[in-house]
């Protein structure tokens, strides 16, 4: 199934530098005003721009083709890479002189359906930021624009989930808002560099978090880089819900939701920048139409390592 093979290549780490990503400075929401979170959301959506349009100069119609992926795939995707370069333009424009810049990217995809599978994830993702950070928008205008970007990503998710790579085109009732150090440990690990003169973002982030064999209401192994998981939580994201699990013998129960996202914390209670101790993991399971899981253990879930 396409989910087992984004396991694959997306447990994939950047090699750190002094300059990858935007630079980051500790996080506080007091820091955080318009012009922030609108070069955050100029960031990511550089980086959606640069992987669809590396990836169509790589691909032609018939290497989306012979990959198994319907004829009118590529044709739809240049419509998306179209859509994130007018994102770009958008709020570059609105952003003037205070814009950030383009960074130097590395997407792990090999193939059209590979491509696909990532797709799939980066606008879920992209999704979960706008509506996280919606909470620090003043600017009336401004959270309109945010809103109808936010609205164009959903699109483009159910899109490529559905018609494209035969999976669950929603997550449920509710998208997941997910916080701006959650989504840029996410994002760091497809940039290699940026200008030194961009300006920093009050975000950091977070050690790798890995499960290993997991499925909805089972048991999953879970680890974490340089950081000792034993006793404490993982707090599970899905819609409008967290569920804190404590991690015991190296294992939590993995809750019964089609798509989750996972962070370690030290608090039963709270998952921010402040209790966060590793992650983001994400945990996406495929579900029937009748709403059904149809998850196998171990090779059913999108376990991102950054």
């Amino acid at each position: 199934m396409k989910s087992t093979s984004l396991i694959a290549f997306v447990s994939f780490a950047c090699a750190a530098s002094a300059f990858v990503i935007p630079q980051a400075r500790d996080a506080s929401t007091s820091s955080i005003d318009d012009t922030v979170v609108l070069n955050y959301a100029l960031t990511l959506e550089y980086l959606e721009s640069a992987f669809y349009s590396g990836a169509l100069n790589n691909f032609t119609e018939d290497d989306f083709t012979n990959d198994g992926l319907p004829q009118w795939a590529r044709g739809r995707f240049e419509q998306i890479a179209a859509h994130e370069q007018a994102h770009v333009q958008l709020l570059s424009g609105a952003l003037g002189a205070n814009a950030t810049q383009a960074c130097n990217y590395s997407f792990p995809y090999t193939s059209p359906s590979s491509f696909a599978a990532l797709s799939q994830l980066l606008e879920g993702v992209g999704v979960s930021a706008y509506a996280g950070a919606a909470q620090y928008v003043t600017n009336k205008n401004y959270l309109t624009t945010a809103a109808v970007i936010l609205s164009t990503e959903a699109r483009h998710a159910a899109w490529v989930a559905g018609p494209v790579n035969k999976e669950n085109p929603w997550s449920g009732p509710f998208d997941t808002a997910l916080g701006l150090s959650t989504v840029y440990t996410l994002a760091s690990q497809f940039i290699t560099s940026c200008p030194s003169s961009n300006p920093s973002l009050p975000v950091k982030a977070f050690p790798a978090l890995t499960f290993a064999n997991a499925s909805p209401g089972e048991a999953a192994d879970v680890t974490a880089d340089g950081v000792t998981t034993e006793g404490q939580y993982v707090a599970f994201f899905s819609g409008l819900s967290t569920t804190f699990v404590q991690v015991q013998n190296g294992q939590v129960t993995v809750p019964n939701a089609t798509s989750l996202y996972a962070v370690l914390t030290s608090s039963n209670a709270t998952a921010d920048d402040s209790t966060i101790t590793a992650g983001v993991a994400v945990l996406q399971f495929p579900f029937n139409s009748n709403g059904t899981s149809s998850a196998s253990t171990g090779d059913s879930s999108m376990n991102v390592k950054v």
